[in-house]
């Protein structure tokens, strides 16, 4: 089970630098559209969507993504750090800083099919917009946030597994433990202070690096924690199939949910306050 993951991570790691670097701005849109249309049938499952509403749900998530995707690239193309799609992130941020935590604390289930279809728009579109917008600031500072997820999964995995005593949240996720935690706090801070020596311009980015990565992190864990607890309460052990290891798209990247819109708010913020 763990070479299939590790496979398919490399697999699925190549195939993202490759696309990341390589593809023209239309295709990495396509791209990012088939991947959140991909995950808006997950999240269905998730949901007990009926089969009529699976339908709507994934012809509006495509109809909505894509003329979202379109509006970001006019306004990206003339300045990658516009402030327009903003609204988006702050949205998702709210969500994720208020709303998720409260779900986590209370286990409550969300029944209304209507609010959970919203909570799925809230949660992918922004994440996807951001994809976006980020590579169009800098396809390596995209990298670089999307890697405090990446490190911060793996030491939690590895060390969790081969330490882990403490559960961090037995009903919701009896594998993640505080030990595992621990191990990504201490593994993100030194992925933190290689970022900041391989930049030149130390000084204008400690101040708001170190506390930004680290909230990041914490924020990986709520929206791992959250696709869990949805998991759990729809019965299913993953949210698709699609990815060997992994389950699906979801399983793949719920930690990066709520990173990527709080990262590209950040981006933004940063680059308006140098001009």
């Amino acid at each position: 089970m763990l070479s299939t993951r590790l496979f398919t991570a490399l697999v699925l790691l190549t195939a993202f630098l490759a696309a990341l670097f390589y593809l023209p701005d239309i295709f990495w849109a396509a791209l990012l559209l088939g991947l959140t249309v991909t995950a808006a049938r997950e999240w269905s499952r998730l949901g007990c969507f009926s089969v009529g509403q699976t339908v709507f749900y994934m012809i509006f998530t495509t109809l909505l993504g894509g003329e979202l995707l379109f509006l970001t690239s006019m306004v990206v193309s003339s300045n990658p750090a516009d402030s327009s799609m903003a609204g988006f992130y702050v949205a998702s941020a709210i969500f994720w800083l208020l709303v998720a935590p409260f779900q986590l604390a209370t286990a409550r289930p969300i029944r209304n099919v209507w609010v959970l279809m919203l909570i799925g728009w809230l949660i992918l579109l922004p994440a996807c917009l951001s994809l976006y917008q980020l590579r169009a600031i800098n396809p390596l500072l995209l990298l670089g946030f999307m890697g405090v997820v990446w490190v911060s999964d793996s030491a939690a995995y590895f060390v969790g597994r081969a330490y882990g005593k403490h559960k961090l949240a037995p009903r919701i996720s009896p594998g993640k433990t505080w030990e595992g935690v621990a191990a990504a706090l201490v593994a993100v801070l030194i992925y933190t202070l290689i970022w900041l020596f391989a930049v030149n311009r130390e000084h204008e980015l400690i101040g708001w690096l170190i506390p930004l990565l680290l909230v990041l992190m914490a924020l990986g864990i709520v929206g791992d924690l959250f696709e869990s607890l949805l998991k759990r309460q729809a019965g299913l052990k993953d949210s698709g199939s699609i990815l060997p290891g992994h389950g699906g798209i979801l399983d793949r990247i719920d930690a990066l949910l709520p990173v990527l819109p709080i990262a590209t708010l950040s981006a933004i913020l940063f680059y308006s306050t140098e001009s």
